[in-house]
């Protein structure tokens, strides 16, 4: 069974590299846009190489210092995957030719498209890789070891890590405007990635206004496993004295506490909105980096 379960995360890793790969020699290359990372900087060395550096072998040089990093901070099962990520990536830049079907279909009005869509594919084949416990290598391994130590989104810190490596794209002709729909491609590559990896990580805050707040609770606790509190309200128009029901939960739980409450009260008044972030039990958990305190006497 376990053996299968690797398997199946392996496939998928592939899967998402594949996507990340076929992103940059269909839309990103053939239109010489650069975008971030260790795909970013040995598109810019093929390019000013005049296709003399090997894309593949760049990106193969360059993660096999950052993988040693990555073993030894985030651990051996992580390290496994990278390494096989960082492999199949360089075979895929190595050996994956740029589609003619799809590359030709665009001509130079039609970067801003290509970069679009290149930020879009890239992004969701580093996140299907990022849920596996994967990584294609370069920027991917800082993203990893930040989220270890601290509370912050994927897609900011490719954003700026690669801000650097996409203005050095403007060696490759000259012209400001590679370094333009380069930013392009970042921009939408790490909402992408904010999008899909930390989607299901929102929560949002629900207050339940209803004369049958105790069957509410009653239910959203059985049914669903979650905390509710209720504090004490008073409706000022009847005066009278009631509960308004306080409930967190992950933003993909919503409509089944949607479903609950109307079950029970169809004319219950519900307030949603959305919060920045959630923590304790059943949430996220915090995390800070691990300094030592100062004593003071």
């Amino acid at each position: 069974m376990l053996i299968l379960k690797t398997i199946k995360s392996y496939v998928i890793i592939s899967i998402g590299i594949f996507m990340y790969a076929f992103a940059w020699k269909a839309f990103l290359i053939p239109n010489e846009i650069t975008g971030g990372g260790v795909a970013g900087i040995a598109t810019v060395l093929y390019f000013v190489s005049g296709a003399q550096v090997s894309t593949g072998i760049t990106i193969l040089v360059i993660n096999a210092i950052l993988l040693t990093i990555a073993f030894y901070v985030l651990g051996k099962g992580f390290g496994a995957k990278t390494i096989y990520g960082v492999v199949f990536l360089s075979l895929m830049f190595s050996f994956l030719k740029s589609p003619e079907a799809i590359s030709g279909q665009f001509n130079e009005s039609d970067k801003l498209i290509c970069a679009i869509i290149g930020g879009i594919l890239s992004g969701a084949g580093v996140v299907i890789t990022f849920m596996q416990g994967g990584s294609t290598g370069g920027t991917d391994i800082v993203v990893m070891i930040l989220n270890k130590y601290y509370n912050t989104t994927p897609g900011k810190v490719f954003l700026y890590c690669d801000m650097v490596i996409i203005g050095l794209s403007y060696f490759i002709n000259h012209d400001i405007r590679t370094i333009i729909y380069g930013y392009v491609m970042m921009g939408v590559f790490s909402y992408t990635v904010d999008l899909l990896l930390s989607g299901n990580k929102q929560s949002v805050q629900i207050l339940i206004f209803s004369r049958k707040y105790k069957e509410i609770a009653d239910s959203i606790v059985f049914l669903k496993k979650r905390g509710v509190t209720a504090i004490d309200a008073t409706g000022w128009y009847t005066q009278e004295p009631s509960k308004v029901l306080i409930v967190l939960v992950r933003k993909q739980e919503l409509n089944d506490v949607y479903r609950i409450i109307k079950s029970v009260d169809a004319d219950a008044l519900i307030s949603v909105a959305n919060v920045m972030g959630v923590f304790g039990k059943g949430f996220d958990i915090i995390k800070t980096s691990k300094k030592k305190k100062k004593l003071f006497k």
